[in-house]
């Protein structure tokens, strides 16, 4: 089914990734929302998209941090022995003696060509992109979660539908198996019902396998063990909606202002656009304001009088402060801040390109899978009608051959041709449904 093209990938990575968590136990029947929300508890991609998402979070407060003045302290003590300088007198001394300096800076930029604004709002488009991408890979693994759900659905119809069909031909064995014992018909009636019957168990047999591997591809998906007793529980009869009112137009309108990951095209392109500006503030002067204010004490500190000198007597008379201001300008670098500036409109360039991609494939995707649609539901019909069909030629033949007046040859086609229907009419209709989910995915909304 087309579902393949959607998740095809997700799912082979997640055959190799492994589990970040411990996965739980999930048996019985499970709804769709279960699976869903199972998924991006469990989901390797989903953790670590969230994780990127708060390391942009940690760069959009470092940027604005960046912004504030930088304001220190330093405190340092000091034993010394032997031969010394003391700071009290500047002079040499060779005698054991303790020292201690304090100082308090702070500096500020006032100008920098406004690479740290530019930075900032950069960090600021950059991290909106983020929560973007988190919901992106979110919203994409319930889509994929939701076509292996619906395939799953699919192959246990189709494998209810194989058990019916083994039913019907083993009754009819197990009559002419009488009937033959009697002498009432030909062998060869028995022996090509016997050959239905075996065709029909293999196709009971080809059903199970069919559903087991579509089950084992969700639990990969959900990130849990598989469970054999795992089925999934039918949706209601308003999932089953035949008039799609959408059109192709609305529904791009509305994929172009509410799907995350153009969202996050298009903050990532803005976010790349600043960078530029913030690298080439990098070619401005710089001005920036600095003060401080430091003091010293030495335990051999004395007055004219040869007093030790007290402790906060030091600390008041040996203070000084300083304030003053400064411009950095940028002559030659090896061109690095020119270069810098060059790389970043590369990188927006990209940026952009990759934005308009997306809008273009998106309208793409939705004319096509809007076609889709359309010959899904054509199809559908059809099938419908078809299987209303066959099964009238079906109740008409197996009238006959029960009466003796039939062959067996017009019954098994009659049979064949009604369980061939059948099982058409139960793929047409979950690859309508399949469909249908994948433009409510485009235009956001709710997918149960």
């Amino acid at each position: 089914m087309t579902k393949r093209i959607l998740c095809g990938i997700a799912t082979m990575a997640l055959l190799f990734a492994g589990s970040v968590v411990q996965a739980q136990q999930v048996t019985g029947k499970i709804t769709l929302k279960q699976a869903v929300e199972t998924a991006l508890a469990n989901n390797l991609a989903v953790k670590q998209s969230e994780l990127l998402m708060q390391t942009a979070a940690v760069n959009l407060n470092q940027s604005k941090g960046n912004i504030l003045p930088n304001i220190g302290g330093n405190i340092n003590h000091f034993a010394n022995q032997g031969r010394n300088i003391d700071p009290s007198s500047n002079g040499y001394v060779n005698e054991k003696n303790t020292t201690a300096n304090y100082s308090f800076t702070g500096n500020v930029t006032l100008f920098n060509g406004f690479r740290l604004m530019n930075a900032l709002k950069q960090n600021q488009y950059a991290a909106e992109a983020s929560k973007m991408e988190w919901q992106q890979s979110k919203d994409r693994l319930m889509v994929d979660v939701m076509l292996d759900f619906l395939t799953v659905l699919n192959n246990q119809d189709l494998l209810e539908q194989a058990r019916k069909q083994v039913e019907v031909s083993k009754n009819q064995v197990d009559r002419l198996d009488l009937m033959n014992k009697d002498g009432a018909i030909k062998p060869s009636d028995l022996s090509d019902l016997k050959g239905q019957y075996a065709t029909d168990q293999l196709s009971l047999i080809n059903a199970k396998n069919t559903l087991e591997a579509s089950k084992v591809i969700l639990v990969q998906l959900m990130n849990v063990p598989y469970d054999k007793d795992l089925m999934a529980e039918q949706l209601g009869a308003d999932q089953f909606d035949l008039n799609y009112s959408a059109t192709p137009d609305s529904i791009y309108e509305s994929a172009l202002h509410q799907l995350a990951i153009i969202k996050g095209y298009e903050l990532r392109s803005k976010s790349y656009e600043k960078e530029v500006s913030a690298a080439k503030g990098n070619l401005y002067p710089s001005i920036g304001l600095g003060a401080g204010y430091a003091t010293n004490y030495s335990s051999t500190a004395k007055d004219q009088l040869n007093n030790k000198i007290s402790y906060s007597t030091q600390l008041k008379n040996n203070y000084g402060t300083y304030f003053g201001a400064g411009i950095n300008i940028p002559i030659l670098n090896n061109f690095r801040y020119r270069n810098q500036v060059r790389l970043a409109k590369i990188d927006w360039k990209n940026a952009q390109f990759i934005e308009q991609t997306s809008k273009i494939q998106l309208k793409q995707n939705v004319e096509r899978d809007y076609f889709n649609m359309t010959a899904a539901i054509e199809r559908y019909k059809t099938l419908t009608e078809q299987v209303a069909a066959y099964i009238e030629s079906f109740r008409a033949a197996e009238i006959r051959f029960n009466d003796g007046v039939g062959t067996s040859v017009d019954y098994i086609i009659a049979k064949n041709n009604l369980d061939r229907a059948k099982s058409n009419l139960i793929i047409a209709r979950y690859d309508y449904l399949l469909r249908t989910k994948i433009l409510d995915y485009y235009q956001s909304k709710p997918l149960w």
